[in-house]
């Protein structure tokens, strides 16, 4: 069903950062700029940050510039006004609480990184963390939070009090089996709230289609500004940039309307998995691989990682040797992907940092690299290329621990008293292989241990090689 050009749908979005902006707003400008105006979307944080991005585009009235930029350094430039409603923040979240339980809001949509979800190895809410604990015990007193379920928990308890109809609840991550793994974690956070209504409202009246999403966006830089105003004449104070590829793939599964988003150039599809598992795996890891040895060099940027024919070497012998066989059968041309994938990192124009790809790294382990491990031990093959990336964050991670990182280093799912525990162990390259919140079942496998440490000593050959 949808309402009238007058009185458009709603899709709510949670997490206003510049990928949403750079991704699935272009795609409803897509429609909008057919003729299709039957949709549009409102936006805030479940959290105070992003203070001066939020008031700025309050501001513009939600529209922004789009700067893309090719490989070749072609730019171009498009004015996106999707967003119609910006939702300021508030403690209580009471304007996105009205938003997500208006009957015009169908589709209530979200961004927030990879490890906002809180999973542990066995998909089941890891309550060590505060704030989610914290936000658990809110929701027992029937008070909002501002991690993902708590948000959701508060909009879908008021959209339920109003009768205002089903909502299809549409992950934005790159998390493998995104929706599915992220109503798991709904469903159980409800549970544990103690709200065995709310719990079977949501079974009923709500879906969460998996979806792959792939742009790169970096943060912007100032001189974004500065060239979206000489090409444009319009003085945009938050503006957005993103390479020229740009890709979502989305489980066809929505109860409540949706737009037709297949004019836009999304593929609806009936299963994900094999785009969403070659992008995790190809793209996802890869760029980790180069963000992580182009720092161990001293490099800033992704562009000269990839650049640099000894860091690629790592990065594509790792698709090739491990990845894509375990890839296989798959409607992907893997090898054409791949190459893709890395002409598109060498992009020098979109000066993406490595402190930006290479945050995280305690729910990227896990999550882009231990299943082709674990895949690839399973039948007795070797894990040569894809233990160099283990074997590089943990180099990394130890600059981390000396504090010798050019940058802070940004992990919102590590234990920093955990991970400096290894590097004062005995064997920090055994104690990080037996952490089974990285590695799962294969946590301290001789072969992983082996092949990790052999992978170390080819990372620690090629710094002290690039120092000469």
């Amino acid at each position: 069903m949808s309402a009238s050009p007058s009185q458009p749908n709603v899709i709510l979005h949670l997490g206003l950062g510049s990928f949403h902006r750079a991704h699935q707003a272009v795609y409803l400008q897509k429609l909008i700029d057919a003729g299709d105006t039957s949709w549009v979307i409102a936006g805030g944080n479940t959290r105070p940050d992003m203070p001066d991005v939020i008031a700025a585009l309050r501001a513009q009235g939600g529209a922004y510039t789009l700067e893309t930029v090719t490989p070749a350094g072609e730019r171009s430039y498009q004015r996106i006004s999707a967003i119609r409603t910006i939702v300021p923040y508030d403690a209580n979240l009471a304007g996105l609480i009205a938003t997500g339980a208006d009957p015009a809001t169908r589709i209530i949509s979200f961004t927030v990184t990879e490890a906002g979800y809180y999973l542990d190895a066995k998909n089941r809410l890891d309550l060590s963390f505060a704030d989610l604990a914290a936000d658990l015990a809110a929701a027992r007193a029937k008070r909002p939070g501002g991690t993902i379920y708590a948000a959701l928990t508060a909009i879908l308890r008021e959209r339920m009090r109003r009768g205002a109809g089903g909502v299809t609840l549409l992950n934005c991550d790159n998390l493998r089996h995104n929706g599915g793994r992220f109503r798991a974690g709904l469903l159980e956070f409800i549970e544990r709230a103690g709200d065995a209504a709310l719990g079977a409202w949501v079974q009923a009246n709500t879906t969460c289609p998996n979806a792959m999403v792939d742009r790169i966006t970096p943060r912007p830089a100032p001189d974004v500004r500065e060239r979206v105003q000489a090409a444009t004449g319009w003085d945009d104070a938050v503006p957005v940039m993103a390479e020229h590829f740009m890709q979502w793939v989305i489980e066809d599964n929505f109860c409540n309307g949706r737009p037709a988003l297949e004019r836009a150039g999304v593929e609806m599809v009936s299963d994900v998995a094999p785009y969403e598992e070659a992008k995790i795996r190809i793209l996802n890891a890869s760029h980790c691989c180069i963000a992580w040895a182009g720092t161990l060099l001293g490099y800033q940027y992704i562009h000269e990682g990839t650049n640099d024919e000894r860091i690629r070497r790592f990065a594509y012998d790792y698709v090739t040797d491990d990845a894509i066989p375990c890839l296989r059968p798959s409607p992907i041309d893997l090898e054409r992907y791949r190459d893709v994938v890395l002409e598109r990192f060498a992009n020098a124009a979109l000066k993406d940092t490595n402190p930006r790809v290479a945050m995280d790294g305690f729910s990227k382990i896990p999550g882009f690299i231990a299943p082709t491990i674990r895949e690839r031990l399973a039948v007795n093959a070797p894990i040569a290329s894809v233990a160099m990336l283990p074997a590089l964050f943990l180099a990394f991670l130890g600059r981390w621990h000396r504090d010798a990182l050019p940058n802070a280093y940004v992990d919102q799912a590590m234990d920093p008293a955990a991970a400096h525990a290894f590097f004062e162990s005995e064997d920090p390259l055994r104690a990080f292989c037996n952490d089974s919140m990285l590695w799962g079942k294969v946590a301290g496998d001789a072969r992983l241990v082996s092949a990790v440490r052999a992978a170390t000593e080819r990372v620690d050959a090629f710094v002290r090689a690039a120092r000469r």
